[in-house]
């Protein structure tokens, strides 16, 4: 694989640890700005916000900017929205601050992941985008932790501090790892806006938002099943969110291959897996090892549906999948969101803490549905499958590609 997919992987991880880590910095944020810990959960919802908004918005005013440099620009707004937060003076400041580290995360990696495809041979661009994806799996094994530990200990300043310098170190990889990357001269705005409106990329956007929806339905409340059901202390939870980070890399990794040999089938097979281990999750948080194991599975079943999403929605925008790459992510925040309400609304309904499980199940039949009308709509005649091809801009060299070192002048970034 080039070495341009670690330094986007650098930057995953940057941005997965500041997207998650405030779930546990929530108590600590309450008291020290002296606000209660459900208001401080707004925080979460700030950067949802940011990176529903910021997907669309940012990839379209950089619709002609030269992808290298589009990078790096958003990577400077991550930056500045984590040094933000860290100084913010009060709690209006500190959901600023959120929003504004949100807006370039979906942009980012719509903008990425055509980068990433592009570094590599047809038969391992979902190889590619999966690399790039483990940035996020591993910030929630040791980026949210480590992060989670500090700012318990030096404050939760400390960790956006931390959040900003990972994002500088993630500047300078891009800026020194990936190549220049033309953009096509008829590439532009309408372009891209009629690709996203193709009925196969809605149609794929919206498996997101329900497929992905059942993952956060139980995620969302997992500390609190594992200390009201499962029967462990608060130690525990951070083991507990470990483990769920351990199985999305192991999705992730799988995801690549499965994904490069057969689209659908994996990600039919994956949405398919994810109902079964949420219902089953059911049933075995009750037990204290198998909820372990099942924590496990969950992550990976419910990670590895978000490659071929991914690679679904580029491939049928065919020739302009920027924007629909990026605006793949905004239906993953709102899945997030959703999720979270739906499986919060089951609790509050007095449906017991094991209920997001099958709220989550429902949510994932109804994204799996779709997916499957999506499917048999390919099948009509006249409607063959999308090119298998990312073909935005000119092709790189390639063996400039298979490098990915950045050989050409920064003047062209």
């Amino acid at each position: 694989m080039p070495l341009a997919l670690l330094a986007l992987a650098v930057s995953a991880f940057g941005i997965g640890t500041t997207e998650f880590v405030m779930m546990g910095l929530l108590p600590n944020v309450a008291d020290d700005l002296g606000t209660s810990v459900p208001t401080a959960g707004h925080l979460v919802s700030a950067y949802a916000i940011g990176v529903v908004v910021g997907a669309p918005l940012l990839t379209a005013l950089g619709s002609r900017i030269p992808r290298r440099r589009m990078l790096l620009l958003l990577m400077a707004l991550f930056v500045v929205g984590n040094l933000a937060s860290a100084l913010a003076p009060g709690f209006g400041w500190l959901v600023a601050g959120r929003i504004l580290a949100g807006l370039p995360h979906g942009a980012f990696f719509g903008v990425g992941a055509v980068v990433a495809a592009r570094l590599v041979p047809e038969d391992r661009q979902a190889r590619a985008v999966a690399t790039m994806f483990l940035g996020l799996t591993v910030a929630n094994i040791l980026g949210v932790p480590a992060a989670t530990l500090l700012g318990q200990h030096l404050g939760w300043r400390a960790t956006f501090l931390v959040v900003t310098v990972i994002g500088l170190l993630a500047m300078a990889a891009l800026a020194r790892l990936i190549p220049y990357v033309p953009l096509d001269e008829r590439q532009g705005l309408g372009r891209e806006m009629r690709a996203l409106g193709r009925p196969q990329v809605l149609l794929g956007l919206l498996t997101a938002v329900f497929g992905f929806a059942g993952v956060f339905a139980v995620y969302s409340y997992l500390a609190s099943m594992t200390t009201e059901v499962m029967g462990f202390g608060d130690s525990t939870v951070t083991i507990v969110l470990a483990l769920f980070g351990l199985g999305m890399t192991g999705g992730a990794l799988a995801a690549g291959p499965l994904t490069d040999r057969a689209l659908r089938p994996t990600l039919y097979g994956s949405l398919a897996a994810l109902v079964l281990a949420l219902v089953a999750f059911r049933f075995t948080v009750h037990v204290p090892w198998l909820a372990l194991v099942t924590v496990v599975v969950l992550g990976a079943v419910g990670f590895m549906t978000t490659t071929p999403l991914q690679m679904l929605v580029m491939r049928k925008a065919k020739d302009a999948p920027t924007l629909a790459s990026a605006s793949n992510h905004s239906a993953f925040n709102l899945a997030n969101a959703g999720g979270a309400w739906a499986g919060g609304a089951a609790v509050a309904a007095g449906w017991g803490w094991t209920s997001p499980a099958l709220v989550g199940a429902g949510l994932t039949v109804v994204g799996l549905a779709i997916a499957a009308v999506a499917g048999l709509l390919d099948r009509a005649p006249g409607t063959a499958e999308g090119a298998s091809r990312v073909v935005a801009g000119s092709p790189l060299d390639t063996d400039r590609a298979v490098s990915g070192t950045a050989s050409s002048p920064a003047s062209g970034s």
